[in-house]
């Protein structure tokens, strides 16, 4: 992720006339947003007012018409006619045809296509961070960063497209080669969440087509503006190289596509990002076809700060760990372990750079914290604070929802609770922070590891000894684990994923390209013997 620093000045204009349209009285609001002349932009993207949202070499779309709004005022932005089944048959079909040519081509040339879609994707950064902001509520610079993401794992897919393969290794046998042959699984199905509508794609796409996969993408029908644009830009590079556009399908929709996708055999992997409760159901689905699914599902994440910690680093990276992208993402910190020696200090500390919190339209320069993506998650996060309160939590900053338009609450922190009340152990996608008091180190490992999410988790300390410990075989059981550094703002290099019911799955960096492939190990016989492994004798 890029900086809350990142400067974007060429885009200042752009940002205040959103930000004066958000301000205007609804009454003024008669049409959709995408019709009104300060956001002309997203003219730019290739949108309209009715856009349709099936791709497979072709636009179209045949299922219901859906609105979507943004998060910072509730006006409509535009619509999407999503598909319908038969959409959804006969794009899958002509995907699967697209494999039998994409398959052929060699993996640098497919590198080569990758590059053009991440430079292609950097000429509409902005435009497409705004879109980003309008349709989904980060704060522009997030919006921003989240497209970079896409750009860089497209850089590193390239370089990857010339290192994929497998060793060749030594054969007992004389005259015998022994080796590993990686091929593409197929046809990769890749749902993706409203909260990272652009780089959770963007980490599936360029791995699964450097390894030679077509991908079918469904979005979250609440951002499908968001996916429209995206596949329009990955569409015109793919048909500049003349390949066919079914190598990127789109098929927006909502749990019927979705559950088509899970059951459909021709799916040869599935990769789903969203809840724990829905991915369970997404999990059983592709097993019972004894399918590949790589699951990103959710974190209940902890920040450890030991007495010994720097807080000059703790207090900014429980901060922005905790309210960034308003709480809503995967690896946002819900828990923070304090040492009993220092938790009224930092509790104090929090507080106050909380109270110093800009709140405000994401698309203000200014601002650090945007809305909230639903109504319905303005409802949840309520619900949250108020059994924090029954099960004995006291709200020492926050739990309130702003009076002002839009999905806006109040970023909170809540004390008090014993560590395994049912709330803390609840992940709820809102910006509520659980501080907690620990007196041991072995303690407070184990109380990382107790929830059943095992995404991200950090501690804060100098001691070099705890440091290991910490990263060993007895310390964090995530996949993410961090030492003084917030739970969020992954680089793209690494394997990003999680363990128990996080899903499992890793995307991104380090060798997670090899989930997207299928793997056979190779015997070749060059002599004029038969000898048997084992040294057995079969005459």
């Amino acid at each position: 992720m890029l900086p809350l620093s990142f400067a974007l000045s060429r885009h200042v204009l752009l940002r205040k006339r959103i930000l004066a349209s958000c301000k205007r009285p609804a009454a003024f609001m008669t049409t959709f947003l995408i019709n009104q002349p300060r956001y002309a932009w997203l003219k730019d993207l290739g949108l309209k007012e009715e856009n349709e949202g099936v791709y497979n070499g072709l636009w179209g779309g045949r299922g219901e018409i859906v609105t979507t709004y943004c998060p910072a005022n509730h006006e409509p932005i535009a619509s999407v006619r999503q598909a319908s089944l038969e959409d959804y048959e006969e794009t899958i079909k002509k995907a699967k045809e697209a494999w039998k040519i994409w398959a052929d081509v060699p993996a640098p040339k497919r590198g080569e296509i990758v590059r053009q879609i991440g430079d292609a994707l950097r000429k509409k950064i902005k435009d497409l961070g705004s879109l980003v902001s309008l349709e989904m509520g980060k704060i522009f610079v997030e919006g921003v960063g989240e497209v970079q993401e896409y750009v860089d794992v497209c850089d590193y897919a390239v370089g990857l497209s010339r290192m994929i393969g497998g060793p060749v290794l030594p054969s007992e046998r004389p005259g015998h080669a022994l080796i590993e042959q990686w091929n593409p699984v197929g046809l990769v199905g890749i749902i993706t969440a409203f909260n990272f509508p652009v780089a959770v794609y963007g980490w599936n796409n360029a791995i699964a087509m450097i390894c030679g996969n077509a991908c079918l993408w469904k979005g979250a029908p609440t951002t499908s503006l968001i996916s429209v644009a995206v596949t329009k830009i990955v569409a015109k590079v793919l048909e500049d190289n003349k390949v066919p556009g079914a190598i990127c399908s789109l098929i927006c929709g909502g749990a019927d596509i979705g559950t088509a996708m899970a059951r459909d055999e021709r799916v040869d992997l599935l990769s789903f990002t969203g809840s724990t409760k829905v991915g369970k159901q997404v999990a059983l689905m592709v097993q019972e076809r004894f399918g590949r699914s790589l699951l990103e599902l959710g974190g209940n994440n902890a920040i450890i700060v030991f007495e010994d910690a720097d807080l000059n680093l703790v207090i900014p990276s429980a901060l922005f760990a905790a309210v960034g992208t308003a709480g809503q993402r995967c690896t946002t910190a819900r828990r923070l372990f304090l040492h009993e020696s220092i938790h009224d200090e930092v509790v104090e500390k929090l507080a106050k750079a909380y109270a110093q919190i800009r709140i405000g339209d994401p698309w203000d320069s200014t601002t650090l914290y945007g809305p909230l993506h639903t109504k319905q998650a303005v409802t949840m996060f309520l619900d949250a604070v108020e059994q924090a309160k029954q099960q004995g939590g006291s709200v020492v900053y926050g739990g309130k929802v702003l009076n002002r338009p839009g999905n806006y609450v109040e970023p909170t922190i809540v004390t008090g609770l014993p560590r395994n009340a049912s709330i803390v152990h609840t992940e709820t996608f809102a910006p509520i922070l659980y501080v907690l008091k620990f007196k041991t180190e072995e303690e407070v490992f184990a109380w990382n590891n107790e929830v059943k999410q095992g995404l991200s988790s950090s501690i804060f300390t100098k001691d070099l000894g705890r440091i290991f410990r910490w990263l060993g075989p007895k310390g964090s059981d995530c996949g993410v684990v961090n030492v003084n550094i917030p739970t969020s703002g992954a680089e793209i290099g690494g394997a990003f994923g999680g363990e128990k019911h996080t899903g499992g799955g890793r995307e991104s960096g380090s060798d997670s390209w090899k989930l997207y492939m299928r793997r056979s190990t190779c015997t070749i016989n060059y002599s004029k013997d038969l000898p048997l492994a084992q040294g057995i004798k079969f005459q």
